[in-house]
């Protein structure tokens, strides 16, 4: 039959487009109820449009204030892990020492440990150092949990570089620091910056190891799930939206940009 021969021919796209659907709905769902007007506590049943909550997305009290203070922490986690981590990833792959294998292996742990083990461990650290939880302990933790992905992201790229390359920038006279700056680092910079917008992501989203270590102090994750609790504000739903909207022109403006580059470079 017709109708089964184009299934058959597009099967590869139709489930490629029902996975991005899938993944996309509940996006879609924080999106509408970002518009809804409540008449209770909870905002978990359509009632009528309206904009109040996008008027004033920071009418919850301390809603704005967890949210500036995950900002914080991801930034700084983001810059700390993704230094640490590129160091760490041009060592292992352009370098031989002892126990580099046994490294190797190591790296990988936090990405294979259940969350809840790294943030008990974590926490029984800070408190026989006797730190007091707050901000910097959950600064610590997140640069530590981030630091393997931002690992694996670098190595990957390192992995692929052509060594010739920065041979005949050094053939041409080129010293360490310019060799770095005009070869390494922009090759290298897609996976560096691939594994800095993924431990953005995963320090903003964290909840897990961020509520064992973080003490008196709220990041936004927490709000969300103290407030899910006692009501779900409707501004809960604007910064998500938000968020997502943000996150997908990020990556539109990362795919121009690349398509533009493989054009001229074919020019």
């Amino acid at each position: 039959m017709p109708v089964l021969r184009w299934i058959r021919r597009n099967l590869i796209v139709i489930a490629g487009l029902l996975t991005l659907a899938y993944m996309i709905l509940p996006n879609i769902v924080v999106m509408v109820f970002s518009f809804n007007k409540p008449n209770g506590r909870f905002n978990y049943a359509w009632q009528r449009f309206s904009l109040d909550a996008w008027k004033d997305p920071c009418g919850v009290a301390d809603l704005c204030g967890s949210l500036g203070l995950s900002l914080r922490i991801a930034v700084w986690a983001t810059v700390g892990a993704t230094v640490l981590g590129t160091m760490i990833a041009f060592a292992l792959v352009r370098y031989r020492f002892r126990a580099r294998g046994a490294i190797n292996s190591l790296i990988f742990l936090p990405m294979a440990m259940p969350e809840v083990v790294m943030a008990a461990s974590l926490l029984t650290l800070f408190l026989n150092m006797g730190a007091e939880l707050g901000f910097w302990t959950v600064l610590i933790a997140h640069i530590m949990f981030c630091l393997s992905f931002v690992v694996t992201a670098v190595k990957a790229r390192v992995m692929s570089m052509d060594p010739r390359l920065e041979e005949a920038a050094r053939d041409l006279y080129a010293g360490p620091v310019q060799t770095f700056v005009r070869v390494t680092f922009p090759i290298a910079a897609p996976g560096i910056a691939a594994g800095a917008l993924l431990a953005f992501a995963l320090s903003f989203d964290d909840f897990i190891i961020t509520n064992f270590n973080a003490g008196s102090t709220v990041t936004f994750p927490m709000f969300v799930w103290g407030s899910a609790q006692r009501g779900t504000p409707v501004q809960i739903n604007v910064i998500g939206t938000a968020m997502f909207v943000i996150a997908v022109a990020v990556v539109l403006v990362g795919q121009l940009i690349a398509n533009r580059r493989k054009s001229n470079a074919r020019k």
